[in-house]
């Protein structure tokens, strides 16, 4: 059975035997096992001149926490429930000034 593809996995994530799924993560994202046993491959990075996944055993009641983000693959080997813990995003920065020689001026006069 080919993955599912998810852009944004759910809090909760089920799965039956079998089952996998692909899903972006951001990094420092805590993936915990709450029940069953799933194979966990991390995203592609590069040793040297290679790429290379790293493959986790997850089991029941194990947490996992993802150093960089990317794109995982969570194979289901017995049944699954899962919760995925997102870190919260940043609060978006303030818009950039339109013209620059106001920023200076308000800098300048402190205003």
């Amino acid at each position: 059975m080919s993955p599912t593809t998810l852009d944004r996995l759910p809090d909760t994530v089920v799965l039956q035997p079998g089952e996998a799924l692909r899903a972006a993560l951001d990094p420092a994202t805590w993936l915990e096992m709450q029940e069953g046993r799933a194979l966990l491959v991390s995203p592609p990075a590069w040793f040297g001149e290679t790429v290379f996944t790293a493959k986790t055993m997850l089991n029941e009641g194990d947490v996992h926490r993802l150093e960089r983000g990317g794109w995982i693959e969570l194979s289901a080997l017995a049944p699954v429930r899962l919760r995925v813990h997102a870190q919260p995003q940043a609060p978006a920065a303030w818009p950039a000034e339109p013209r620059p020689v106001m920023r200076l001026v308000r800098l300048l006069t402190g205003s």
